[in-house]
């Protein structure tokens, strides 16, 4: 993620609930040479199971020698954090978005010296601002208020108070689709740059934002972009389509190779719109 910051790209932060979405998105980044993130959230990691995702990581990592960090994505808790840190987790989210700043503050300092103090390497990141909606598909317009985004002068006190390496801002993303592509409030974002210029900047709610607004937000500092919901969607279409398609057919491998291809379409042209390939 230092490198990316150097070198003005992004890593793509992928989230994933099952093992074919793993293999899709690392078979992906491996023909790409790119650095990869995959994330589960909490009910995605409960789903698959929180020992299962770390072996089944490593076991691609060890295979394809690619930089993979597995990261326990908005985690609400330090219980929840807790839980990722002690089974193996290369990085953790703790999400306190909902919470006053000095709570914010003081779970984000807590999940933090845990986290350092069982794996000295492990990445932390927090979040600070209100980011609306959810992974999934929106049919209205989602309205992005003022007080919602991140503001500059508290993004540098949370910073110095926490000694976070990650940062998730929000700055007009939003979590999911909506009828309307998102537009990035981008000269917020080069404030809080200029406010945090060491700190890792991330950003949220990365599916069917703006191509243009995506490439200048790399350009300005966010190093992480994560993406969810178009991966979902990949998936759930692919699927309802093999099964109208082929009603009779019962072999599950059969069913979910079309998922895992169009998986990958999704993740490669993420790869090449965050400049990550070739990286590796």
């Amino acid at each position: 993620m230092a490198k990316a910051q150097k070198g003005k790209y992004a890593i793509g932060q992928f989230n994933i609930s099952t093992d074919e979405q793993i293999k899709a998105i690392v078979e992906t980044a491996k023909d790409l040479k790119s650095p990869i993130i995959i994330a589960t959230s909490e009910s995605e990691r409960k789903f698959i199971g929180a020992k299962q995702v770390v072996a089944l990581v490593e076991t691609w990592r060890k295979e394809t020698g690619l930089p993979i960090i597995l990261n326990a994505d908005h985690c609400k808790s330090f219980e929840s954090a807790k839980e990722a840190i002690d089974v193996g987790y290369d990085m953790v989210q703790f999400d306190g978005s909902s919470l006053s700043f000095e709570e914010n503050v003081k779970t984000t300092k807590q999940v933090l010296e845990y986290a350092k103090s069982k794996n000295p390497d492990i990445i932390v990141e927090a979040e600070l601002g209100y980011l609306r909606g959810g992974s999934e598909i929106h049919k209205e317009k989602i309205e992005i208020k003022e007080e919602d985004l991140t503001k500059p002068e508290e993004a540098k006190k949370f910073v110095a108070e926490t000694g976070i390496d990650a940062l998730a801002v929000v700055i007009g993303n939003l979590h999911g689709i909506q009828a309307e592509s998102k537009k990035l409030f981008l000269g917020r974002l080069k404030e809080i740059k200029k406010a945090v210029p060491n700190t890792l900047l991330v950003l949220h709610g990365g599916s069917d934002t703006q191509e243009k607004d995506i490439k200048k937000a790399i350009k300005l500092g966010i190093v992480k972009i994560n993406i969810n919901t178009e991966l979902r969607v990949a998936y759930s279409d692919a699927l309802e389509k093999e099964i109208k398609e082929h009603p009779e057919e019962v072999k599950p491998y059969k069913i979910l190779a079309p998922i895992i291809e169009e998986t990958k379409k999704v993740v490669a042209k993420k790869i090449e719109l965050f400049g990550s390939g070739g990286k590796v």
